[in-house]
């Protein structure tokens, strides 16, 4: 990672909704490879890719001192896709000057967002059906509770959480019973493939002035399995959802950016080593960079939403048009669908384009004296290293995304981050101590939105102190500058992650 910008570091290369229905519109109104020097393949960047990479340092570099206050720090998805709603809604905004084109896709998107789907075929609610054989809830908005983070209560079963599946060191080598998710729902006339809930172990410690805390460690117990056990070698990792904001500006993101902040080898000795995710095309054949995903496993908005379709709803999409089941699901296999593909390509491109659209919202008390106290210590302790504050996206497909200056707090690459947080299961070429850095903007929102305070990929940390001291491998070093602040200090870093 480059943030202490040395001399070396200089050096280092680095549609429309076209066939939409006037129904959906109406009811959508209402409701360089740079990575230390060489690209994937070894080849070495051209002199004007090492240009644009000095530059983009420079940019990042030029990221407010420690504690000290920037102007514009408050508009977090810059002054095209920063909204001002700080309440329940503060998760489904638009740009408020963004054009009529723009709020036309915004809101027609929303409906294949937001309204329930129907199993099998349905004639009554047309471009509606489709849902199952098996699924975990029936919309994309009952997981992602008010665009944010839908969380079930400790020893329920998990249904808006979900739990990844595959064998041995290949993601791809899917459980044989189960395929690549446990679904905890199913249609009628197909059995459920089972129940999972999570139980935690309790694991004390002590700040350095004698503050106490408890971390949570989580383990998964399957129940009630519909296809028989799982194979002997099998790996899982639960993932909770996350905020669908800012997502079109994520994308936006020019490759080079982010690979020119990529330390694979720590040149810079930093300790840290971040590295660039590249998932296989569906075809098998080549690989692209990913930047979506709790492990960067999904390349764009597209493949992330047709997935999710997939997975999540058993849906089937123009990407992903075989239903998900497996052999030994027999029963899957021949229930009644809603066509093939189920939901078109027109209706994913509406969807796709509303995820680019949702706004960020801004930083609240930016300049406030506690929040910049935070803010110092976030720098100090090196989380920046890794939360990157501010970065440029590149041209895009709409306006208000192309060439703006956000603040997320990430650098969409992967890290090591310890024994702690390892679900030991490969995701691409993510290992099982990987994570990508997920971005922190709405983060102090997330109380409001969603009536609870869980953090990390699997909800273990139940505040942000929590989740901060889970962090290991590349992490340690800010973990133990963290543990050693009294409570007066730890209150401002609080401070300032709830303003972001």
């Amino acid at each position: 990672m480059i943030f202490q910008v040395s001399f070396v570091s200089w050096f280092r290369c680095l549609s429309r909704f076209s066939s939409g229905r006037i129904a959906d519109l109406f009811l959508g109104l209402s409701i360089l490879l740079f990575v230390s020097g060489c690209s994937p393949k070894g080849e070495f960047c051209s002199s004007e890719d090492c240009k644009n990479g000095a530059a983009i340092l420079a940019f990042v570099a030029g990221s407010a001192h420690d504690g000290a206050y920037e102007p514009g720090e408050e508009m977090q998805g810059g002054p095209q896709m920063t909204s001002y709603e700080f309440g329940p809604t503060a998760f489904r905004q638009f740009a408020k000057n963004a054009p009529l084109s723009s709020i036309s896709e915004f809101t027609v998107g929303q409906t294949v967002f937001e309204v329930p789907w129907t199993p099998g075929l349905n004639t009554t609610i047309p471009d509606r059906d489709g849902l199952g054989p098996f699924f975990h809830t029936n919309s994309c908005l009952a997981c992602h509770a008010a665009n944010g983070r839908a969380m079930e209560a400790d020893g329920d079963v998990l249904t808006t959480s979900l739990v990844r599946l595959s064998v041995g060191d290949d993601s791809q080598n899917v459980e044989p019973n189960y395929g690549g998710q446990f679904q905890p729902n199913s249609v009628g006339g197909v059995a459920k493939e089972g129940d999972v809930i999570v139980s935690y172990r309790e694991i004390a410690g002590k700040f350095q002035d004698s503050g106490e805390y408890v971390l949570r460690s989580p383990t998964l117990q399957f129940s009630n399995l519909g296809y028989g056990p799982f194979a002997a070698d099998v790996r899982t990792s639960i993932r909770v959802t996350q905020q669908v904001i800012g997502l079109g500006l994520l994308e936006a993101i020019p490759e080079s950016t982010i690979l020119s902040l990529a330390d694979p080898d720590d040149k810079d000795g930093n300790g840290i080593s971040g590295r660039p995710n590249y998932v296989r095309a569906i075809s098998g054949v080549d690989a692209s960079l990913g930047r979506f995903g709790w492990k960067a496993n999904n390349t764009d908005l597209m493949r992330q939403n047709s997935a999710a379709f997939l997975g999540d709803l058993g849906i089937t999409t123009p990407m992903f048009s075989n239903e998900n089941c497996t052999g030994a699901q027999t029963q899957c296999q021949s229930a009644a669908n809603g066509g093939s593909p189920e939901v078109s390509q027109s209706r994913m491109n509406a969807i796709t384009n509303y995820m680019k659209l949702v706004a960020v919202p801004a930083r609240r008390k930016a300049d406030n004296g506690s929040v910049l106290a935070g803010k110092e210590i976030f720098f100090k302790a090196g989380c920046k290293n890794c939360h990157v504050p501010k970065l440029q996206t590149g041209p895009a497909s709409f306006p208000e995304l192309s060439n703006q200056t956000i603040r997320p707090y990430t650098d969409l690459l992967l890290h090591d981050m310890g024994e702690g947080l390892a679900d030991n299961r490969p995701d691409e070429l993510a290992n099982g101590r990987e994570w990508r850095t997920p971005p922190l903007w709405g983060i102090g929102l997330f109380e409001v939105v969603n009536g609870h305070t869980r953090y990390l990929h699997d909800g273990r940390a139940s505040n942000l102190i929590e989740a901060v001291l889970w962090h290991g491998g590349e992490a340690e070093a800010s973990r133990n500058y963290i543990l050693k602040l009294d409570i007066r200090d730890r209150t401002h870093l609080v401070n300032f992650l709830k303003s972001l």
